[in-house]
């Protein structure tokens, strides 16, 4: 890649982070526009669990795909083809006469998202070369997700209410097309000097361990226990045919000597729980708000306004302390205020006050703002300089199998518990152990927080980091030879 300018490189990171931008957006804004998606298209709460998680289920299953594809054709070419195939299913999904058009269609949204956020992150990783540039850059781009959290409960209320639930989807057309000519016109191509190569096994072993598994979770209230026992099965066998399959391999698809390393292990589980608690988070609040207390899409995005607000206030802080004083205060913190926030909701049933209500939303914005800045760090961190991306793209993947799993198991957990007839009257009871469930996360995230960030968990990362320094050099002279 050439050197570019101080300003052309920041015309790129502004050009990147527009494309997290509608990512983020896009999924801040589906969870508002839920229970008039219900109404319209006669949805049940499975139903409205697929138009969240076909869209998560995908992008979990091609992010490392898409980044290694990247290295290979070029980070531009493909980041191009990811605006394209985005913007063209968010149209599709604003045009979709029923709900299995819209899981449809968010499924050709989410193969556009699965070649948007990792290339882009590579893309901003090769411009700016000095590391303290590359650190602002990091934080401006993580920056972007706080202000769609912001943004997103706001805009979707007013779109839905004004318009409807498809205009949601029409803000992606005006972004994503600028998106497309400025990439076109002020993006470098770049590739990989050395890319990995295609692991189609792995990749298909991936898709059928996650959508199985999903599938299996998320129809298990209304399917019979042989359905759901027979692809619970498959997700088992794709288990095992990943452990079998990819450490026979020179480069997988997912190296599977990563987990030797314990912060890089905790981060993985921290991910999940994390984004499992935040998608299960979102999905309670918006149907009781709006279906439960009759607000409209508007003031229930006002009433989770704190949580959003507390996210973007404590991201940037997070940050700062994993560069001063490492992760593991940020994750006791988070771990802290997330357990705290569903138990409040399970035990004492908080949303039933508005005092209590808003407090728990603050403490899991709270929780989760200083969650996610230490995930990438204590992931990447001890690695081999040349396995930081792959080791940063697990991580974006577990985010992403953790919102799917967090939809998945809260939301057939309050369907096997509500009665449609009563549902008002049955939702808060129904809930309780969907809010025990993220308080397990939050508890998940405070224990791994502690274990994976002492000296003993650092003895193994660099261990496993020289291994993996042994196993390149072995593979680098074995070529030359």
């Amino acid at each position: 890649m050439p050197e570019l300018s101080p300003r052309h490189r920041l015309l790129v990171l502004a050009i990147c982070c527009m494309s997290l931008l509608i990512v983020s957006l896009d999924n801040t804004v589906l969870n508002v526009a839920l229970p008039s998606m219900q109404k319209e298209l006669h949805a049940s709460v499975a139903g409205l669990q697929w138009t969240i998680d076909a869209y998560t289920l995908v992008l979990a299953s091609l992010l490392m795909l898409a980044g290694s594809t990247a290295d290979r054709i070029g980070r531009r070419r493909v980041f191009k083809a990811g605006l394209v195939i985005f913007t063209l299913g968010s149209v599709l999904c604003s045009v979709a006469p029923n709900l299995d058009s819209l899981v449809a269609f968010r499924m050709v949204q989410a193969v556009g998202g699965s070649m948007l956020n990792p290339v882009a992150m590579s893309i901003i990783t090769n411009t700016f070369t000095d590391p303290r540039e590359r650190a602002r850059a990091i934080g401006a781009w993580g920056g972007v997700v706080g202000i769609s959290m912001a943004a997103g409960p706001i805009v979707g209320g007013l779109l839905v209410d004004s318009v409807g639930w498809r205009s949601i989807f029409w803000i992606n057309l005006p972004v994503g097309l600028a998106a497309l000519l400025l990439t076109w016109r002020y993006v470098p191509e770049s590739r990989a000097p050395k890319a990995r190569r295609p692991d189609p096994v792995g990749q298909l072993l991936v898709i059928a361990l996650l959508g199985s598994l999903t599938y299996a979770i998320i129809e298990a209230p209304s399917s019979g226990a042989p359905q759901t026992l027979a692809f619970g099965t498959i997700a088992v066998a794709a288990l095992l045919g990943l452990l079998w399959y990819e450490p026979r391999r020179a480069e997988p698809l997912i190296d599977l000597r990563f987990f030797r390393s314990a912060p890089f292990s905790g981060a993985t589980v921290v991910a999940i729980s994390a984004f499992a608690a935040l998608s299960g988070f979102l999905f309670l609040s918006t149907l009781y708000l709006q279906n439960v207390r009759g607000l409209d899409a508007l003031h229930a995005g006002l009433w989770m306004l704190p949580m959003a607000v507390m996210c973007f206030v404590c991201a940037p802080i997070s940050g700062r302390l994993v560069g001063n004083r490492g992760p593991r205060l940020p994750l006791l913190i988070a771990g802290v205020s997330m357990t705290a926030s569903g138990i409040l909701f399970a035990a004492f049933e908080g949303e039933t006050s508005n005092v209590t209500l808003v407090i728990g939303y603050v403490l899991f914005g709270l929780g989760f703002g200083f969650v996610n800045a230490p995930i990438t760090n204590t992931a990447v961190s001890g690695m081999p300089r040349t396995q930081a991306g792959v080791a940063a793209a697990v991580a974006s993947t577990s985010r992403q199998i953790g919102g799917t799993l967090g939809v998945a198991v809260v939301g057939a957990v309050l369907a096997s518990g509500i009665q449609a007839s009563a549902y008002r009257e049955t939702f808060v009871t129904a809930a309780r152990p969907g809010w025990w469930i993220l308080a397990g996360c939050g508890l998940a995230v405070l224990v791994l927080g502690a274990l994976t960030s002492g000296r003993w968990a650092r003895g193994t990362a660099e261990r496993t980091a020289r291994q993996l320094e042994s196993a390149e050099v072995r593979d680098t002279v074995g070529v030359r030879a």
